[in-house]
């Protein structure tokens, strides 16, 4: 049941994305009793090959993209649609630079801003990048001039597939998914960097649960990460899996098992969160968040370059009410837009 939390923080999440709807269609009460489930896997076609290397092996123990072993030139991306609409122009591609594992990417540009900023949208990985079809992100991106680029973690949505066993999943697996996801993140920069339709010097990104993780992550290896906002973002491991709801009590002795806290002890947002005095953070915790438990929340909350990052609310109907004033993506809009382009 505790999977399904995160689920329903994410569609309330999106939910507030629609910035025509009535206060009925976006309430939060209405996204806590959404009925969600886990993803189920899918067997995904293999696209033409854009990769030109494929790696011996990807170091998991890094975060850095230039010591993952994946190959950098790996950059180019196979179209698969564009769509030309009033407010704006979607694009979704598919890229791959680890064999078996394609990335669909969506990129959704304001029609009426030439060259504008940019941000990474990284949702829990209960969340599919099907998500970013819906007319409400044209709607955002022509109203803050930011275009989003949206993608699915490793072992979510169209990435769980055949052969991979169905007793995995994103914690079973949480070294590989942190540090996989991290370097994917990077590599997409690389590749919207070559695209010279975007912004490049004024990037954020947003990151949700297990896409909050990731996001800083990347943000602490990548230095064109320029602004960050995370909401719940999981970590300070050995508390998380002691205690978060997220884990099934049959499983969570494997995952306190020193070999494996071992391995995801360089992948802990909480040790990288200190480093990112140079950028703009914004940490948003929901205090009846169930999946975070309250040592690891108030570890991540301590770990923040300044005290002011933090931003605390009681239960979801608080935050749904800031960003309702504000906008989804108000905040890192107003970063971006502040940060000189040159």
């Amino acid at each position: 049941m505790y999977r399904k939390a995160a689920v329903k923080l994410a569609l309330f999440t999106l939910l507030a994305l629609s910035t025509n709807a009535t206060p009925a269609q976006t309430s939060a009460s209405d996204a806590l009793t959404a009925s969600a489930t886990p993803p189920v896997a899918t067997k995904v076609e293999a696209p033409a090959t854009v990769t030109t290397e494929t790696p011996s092996a990807e170091d998991w123990m890094t975060i850095s993209l230039a010591k993952s072993g994946l190959p950098l030139s790996a950059i180019g991306g196979v179209s698969l649609s564009k769509a030309e609409l009033p407010d704006c122009t979607r694009e979704l591609l598919r890229l791959e630079w680890r064999l078996g594992d394609p990335i669909d990417l969506y990129v959704i540009r304001p029609r009426s801003v030439n060259k504008p900023p940019v941000v990474l949208y990284l949702f829990d990985y209960t969340r599919d990048s099907d998500l970013f079809r819906g007319d409400s992100w044209c709607k955002q991106v022509k109203q803050s001039g930011i275009a989003a680029v949206g993608f699915a973690s490793a072992l979510a949505g169209q990435r769980f597939h055949a052969p991979r066993p169905m007793k995995q999943w994103f914690v079973s697996e949480l070294q590989e998914a942190l540090a996989t996801s991290t370097h994917d993140l990077q590599m997409i920069l690389n590749y919207l960097d070559t695209r010279g339709d975007l912004d490049m010097k004024r990037v954020g990104v947003f990151g949700q649960g297990s896409g909050g993780s990731i996001a800083i992550l990347a943000a602490a290896a990548d230095s064109r990460i320029a602004a960050l906002d995370v909401v719940d973002p999981w970590g300070d491991w050995p508390d998380w899996l002691k205690s978060s709801k997220q884990i099934p009590e049959n499983e969570r002795a494997a995952y306190l098992k020193p070999e494996f806290l071992q391995k995801v002890a360089n992948l802990d947002p909480a040790k990288y969160l200190p480093q990112l005095k140079d950028r703009a953070v914004r940490i948003e915790q929901v205090m009846d968040y169930p999946v975070t438990p309250p040592d690891a929340r108030d570890k991540i909350a301590g770990a923040a370059p300044n005290p002011t990052d933090v931003s605390r609310y009681a239960d979801i109907i608080a935050l749904e009410k800031v960003w309702r004033s504000s906008g989804f993506a108000g905040w890192l809009g107003d970063q971006l837009h502040s940060t000189s382009s040159h």
